[in-house]
């Protein structure tokens, strides 16, 4: 989902229209992974998959929603191109947060990374690799972070 984050954002700010197009597609991908991840997650019960479904398909759909107002107000030329891609990146930053609640903290990870890369490349010429150095070090807290607990554990 980083390497998803980091290809949108290069997309961005090469053609603001295909960032734009970019996002929402991200918007339906990240919302089936996040259906995936709580499947897997839930032992394969189908009670648990139906509630999965259904809370993450009411999530996923408002976060749609909007979405959509944001690309209202951008064909009603209030926004320009690029700062509705931007809005559209802040939106899935925030549903990607706030369902890291659900399905864990590394989605949250993916959400607050996406949240400072659109704020980074707005203040930044070639925040392009400051975004790549972000997410190099994410991962690298993570896998450390994973190392050391499960060294905990078998403690």
């Amino acid at each position: 989902m980083l390497i998803l984050s980091l290809v949108g954002i290069g997309i961005m700010d090469f053609s603001p229209a295909d960032g734009y197009g970019y996002w929402l597609i991200m918007m339906l991908l990240f919302g089936l992974f996040a259906m995936i991840i709580g499947w897997i997650q839930s032992k394969h019960r189908a009670d648990d998959f139906k509630i999965i479904l259904r809370e993450q398909s009411m999530h996923w759909a408002t976060s749609l929603l909007v979405v959509g107002g944001a690309f209202l107000i951008h064909q009603s030329g209030r926004i320009a191109e690029e700062d509705a891609g931007l809005i559209i990146l802040l939106i899935l930053s925030l549903s990607t947060i706030l369902d890291g609640l659900r399905v864990g903290w590394r989605f949250s990870m993916v959400g607050l990374f996406m949240g400072v890369a659109a704020v980074v490349s707005v203040y930044t010429p070639h925040f392009l690799w400051i975004e790549l150095g972000i997410a190099i070090l994410i991962v690298a807290v993570t896998i450390a972070w994973e190392l050391w607990m499960e060294k905990k554990a078998q403690s």
